[in-house]
């Protein structure tokens, strides 16, 4: 891929397509990681005399305007970060759009509103998609694509949009790929994974894919119950899927005959009810009631996956152990955590939820050795899968 040292962009304007998609409560960002890991590229673009012409999305509008999730909040704080005006369109196409970044001087900086309020964005149909890229192509001489959350989808702004113009990966795109490339090609051993979130579904591809190149394979959050269920066992109320039991049952052999270190939970925090307030009960993962719900792992299974993935000299962690949102069942998490800034390797935290948790927790961001702003990209390319927004920037 071509970096940003390949562009020459002094009194150009460039389209900068970034990964802002931070929480929202209440119209407030309660993390603003993304937006902060954008800066780099902006930076770099803005002191190589550039304009830019900035697109990103924040969640799934399903190509409807939903003023919850518009840009201007993002426009706003990412001023505050720059210490320099950041213009909002308020639209993504149109004439005003155009005038607008018409009007750019170097150092300018125009923010569109959420790519995804235009259904063409996420089509499957790919004349509308090249319809919506070539209108966006329009607005700059350049591309730069710095989003590495949005990479594993065949968006117009992700992958038809770089084929129009010239185009370079951003610093951030560059450094995930590094990164991601440590985890993969030769990876420095003991080599550990830490996985959690709610559902199994999400990381089939990614377990069966990383069981035959790991060491150690710790599962945690409402993921495990499905194991714990393939294992015959009771979980009560607890998440579960159980179209997908025999597929967690043949990965736990597929685990056994690979040689990895498989760490299922042997106790967990229970509760009535999935709620801040519910109260909570510690219990054997052999006896978890049947009218109660598992949010969390418990103290000994905490204690004994931070063991082994301090041993670790390689360690991925993607997906909380527990409801880290409710104080009462956030102690996996945090322990988890706490290990992986204890590492003495590379600790890679694996975007989304996991990097809200570690700093809802208290962590700092310097104190693992990277934290990966695209979940769902960071495990696609851990499961070897041709990301469509980096095929399209290698062209």
């Amino acid at each position: 891929m071509s970096s940003l040292a390949d562009l020459d962009v002094a009194g150009k304007r460039v389209f900068l397509r970034c990964d802002l998609n931070v929480p929202l409560k209440e119209g407030k960002i309660t993390d603003d990681g993304r937006i902060r890991a954008s800066l780099p590229t902006i930076n770099a673009l803005l002191e190589k005399g550039a304009s830019i012409v900035i697109a990103a999305h924040l969640g799934r509008p399903n190509g409807e305007a939903k003023p919850e999730l518009s840009l201007a909040p993002i426009a706003v704080r990412l001023a505050e970060l720059l210490g320099k005006p950041v213009q909002f369109a308020g639209a993504i196409t149109g004439s005003d759009v155009t005038a607008k970044a018409s009007a750019l001087v170097a150092g300018g900086i125009l923010l569109l509103e959420n790519i995804r309020f235009s259904a063409a964005e996420t089509s499957k149909d790919e004349s509308e998609r090249a319809a919506l890229a070539k209108e966006l192509s329009l607005l700059a001489d350049f591309y730069v694509g710095d989003g590495f959350g949005a990479v594993h989808r065949k968006h117009a702004s992700v992958f038809d949009l770089p084929r129009l113009l010239p185009h370079a990966a951003g610093h951030l795109v560059s450094a995930e790929v590094d990164v991601l490339k440590r985890l993969t090609i030769d990876p420095v051993r003991p080599y550990g994974v830490v996985l959690g979130g709610s559902k199994v579904s999400d990381k089939i591809g990614v377990i069966s894919n990383l069981l035959g190149k790991v060491d150690v394979m710790a599962i945690g959050g409402g993921m495990l119950f499905t194991f714990l269920a393939a294992q015959g066992r009771e979980i009560g109320k607890s998440l579960v899927e159980p179209d997908l039991i025999d597929t967690v049952r043949a990965l736990i052999k597929q685990a056994e005959d690979s040689g990895v270190k498989l760490l299922i939970p042997t106790d967990i925090v229970v509760a009535p009810s999935f709620s801040a307030d519910a109260t909570p009960t510690l219990v054997s993962s052999d006896a978890i009631p049947a009218d109660q719900i598992g949010l969390d792992i418990g103290p000994e299974s905490a204690v004994a996956f931070a063991a082994a993935i301090k041993k670790c000299k390689t360690v991925f962690w993607n997906g909380p152990m527990g409801v880290f949102e409710f104080p009462a069942f956030a102690s996996g998490t945090k322990i988890l955590a706490q290990a992986l800034t204890e590492v003495d390797g590379i600790s890679v935290v694996g975007g989304g939820d996991s990097a809200a948790a570690v700093r809802a927790l208290g962590f700092k961001d310097s104190q693992f050795g990277y934290i990966s702003t695209g979940g769902g990209a960071s495990l696609e390319f851990l499961e070897g899968k041709e990301l469509p927004g980096l095929t399209a920037l290698d062209l």
